[in-house]
């Protein structure tokens, strides 16, 4: 069953091998699979194809976390935030700059001061 959703984008990719929602949803599906390789090879080519496709960001960045390349999380997030702004994404820009904050070490109190 879980193969049959992953053949099924894959189907769908051969005809449009462009379409930065069927890239998305092959990260999406191959890390739900713990394939993190292929994973990573879509969200990277969306991030370099399509950069204004502003959900990859995120899930890319912690993906970067998960193999512990915390700099590349960290640029990752900072050029999220940056296409974001633009696109005036304020909903993607907070949830990209509270993982970037995290990264970053920042503690949720430190506005306080």
């Amino acid at each position: 069953m879980e193969l049959s959703r992953l053949n099924k984008l894959l189907e769908f990719i051969k005809n449009e091998p462009d379409d930065e929602f069927l890239k998305y949803a092959l990260a999406t599906e191959y890390l739900r699979l713990n394939e993190t390789d292929k994973a990573l090879a879509y969200y990277e080519d969306l991030v370099n194809n399509h950069p204004g496709y502003v959900g990859t960001y995120y899930h890319l960045g912690k993906l970067y976390e998960a193999l512990n390349r915390k700099d590349d999380a960290i640029k990752t997030y900072e050029t999220g935030m940056k296409v974001t702004k633009e696109k005036r994404d304020n909903h993607a820009f907070s949830e990209l700059q509270a993982v970037y904050r995290q990264a970053m070490g920042f503690e949720e109190d430190d506005d306080d001061y």
